[in-house]
């Protein structure tokens, strides 16, 4: 192996160690928790929903979000899937929350509503499947959430 070789394999092997230090092996994943989920007064005849998230940072290093990925299924019918990477950074040991509107495609949203008519409920079903994106060098952050939404008064 000629110097120049063995001297970038060095530099390469260097870059390489101090690179993967980078990540931090102390790093604790966040926690995400569903906070709030209500039904929005509507606009036209789709549905739409808040969806309130809330994340506590247990690390020392602020946590920059880059993207949020998520899906709603409501009585068994996936109803609402999105994403956004309009998000807030969470300070070091500190906490933040995230806010989602989300709106439903009127075809699903007619799916949804005749199934409602033929069965009428007082509370629905919900399942919340997030993925958050916290960096390319770090893991995704899944939040699966089931419950039931009351028709009655529009709140979890």
């Amino acid at each position: 192996m000629t110097k120049v070789a063995q001297k970038f394999s060095c530099l390469a092997a260097c870059l390489l160690v101090f690179g993967c230090a980078g990540l931090g092996p102390g790093f604790e994943e966040p926690t995400v928790g569903l906070s709030s989920f209500r039904l929005l007064p509507a606009e036209g005849m789709a549905p739409r929903f808040e969806i309130g998230l809330h994340i506590v940072n247990p690390n020392r290093t602020p946590l920059k979000l880059e993207g949020i990925v998520y899906s709603l299924t409501l009585a068994g019918q996936k109803v609402v899937t999105g994403a956004t990477s309009d998000l807030p950074e969470v300070p070091a040991y500190g906490e933040g929350d995230v806010t989602l509107t989300a709106t439903t495609d009127l075809l699903r949203s007619i799916r949804l509503l005749a199934s409602l008519l033929n069965q009428p409920q007082s509370v629905v079903t919900y399942a919340l499947d997030a993925k958050l994106d916290i960096g390319s060098l770090r893991p995704r952050i899944h939040l699966q959430e089931k419950g039931e939404i009351s028709l009655e008064d529009g709140t979890r």
